[in-house]
């Protein structure tokens, strides 16, 4: 075959496709899914466009953070010093940061979480410990819910002997709820420390 007769030949094939896909996608009897005509799509990528230029710092990039919650912290700290003059706490809110290219970012809370840390003289108080918890977790299960953002977090319990002997568990507040309401002593502590 001549090289103008490959032409024809390639024109009438590309042809016969087109007018097939043409019939298929407006014959409303084969159930084809629907299809959106090309300026209708334009119109909305041009549409998009507009919003994220409208941005004006456009697009961010997602981080895991922690910001401090100073008017929660001052609260509770004031709060377990009360109860005991040896102790600290502080709360923060996890969740990320959406960084935008020219440095400002936005922070998006995921939970709140309550750090308290307690001066003991003896690491195998397990009564002592328990009670402790359970008088802490009154106080923190007692914050309003419209006080927190996200969701409920933790409450992480430091009993420290000193620098390098120091028993350090986590209380999910969910958890303890759900399951722990009502309990004290050793019986509450046993069944939220969990030995590494």
């Amino acid at each position: 075959m001549k090289r103008a007769g490959k032409w024809a030949v390639g024109i009438l094939l590309t042809a016969a496709t087109a007018t097939a896909v043409l019939t298929t996608v407006s014959d409303p009897g084969v159930n084809a899914p629907t299809t959106v005509s090309p300026i209708s799509t334009i119109t909305e990528i041009s549409e998009i466009t507009e919003e994220v230029s409208a941005s004006p710092q456009g697009s961010c990039g997602y981080q895991w953070a922690y910001h401090d919650a100073p008017e929660l912290t001052e609260a509770l700290d004031a709060q377990v010093k009360a109860l005991n003059p040896g102790t600290s706490a502080r709360v923060e809110y996890f969740g990320e940061d959406c960084v935008y290219a020219d440095g400002t970012s936005t922070f998006g809370a995921m939970e709140t979480d309550f750090y308290v840390r307690l001066q003991v003289d003896d690491l195998s108080k397990e009564e002592e410990f328990g009670n402790w918890v359970a008088e802490v977790m009154e106080i923190v299960t007692q914050i309003p819910r419209a006080e927190l953002l996200g969701n409920y977090g933790f409450v992480e319990f430091t009993f420290e002997k000193s620098e390098n002997e120091r028993v350090i568990f986590r209380v999910p507040i969910q958890q303890y709820r759900d399951e722990a309401q009502g309990k004290t002593g050793a019986e509450l502590f046993q069944m939220l420390y969990k030995q590494p």
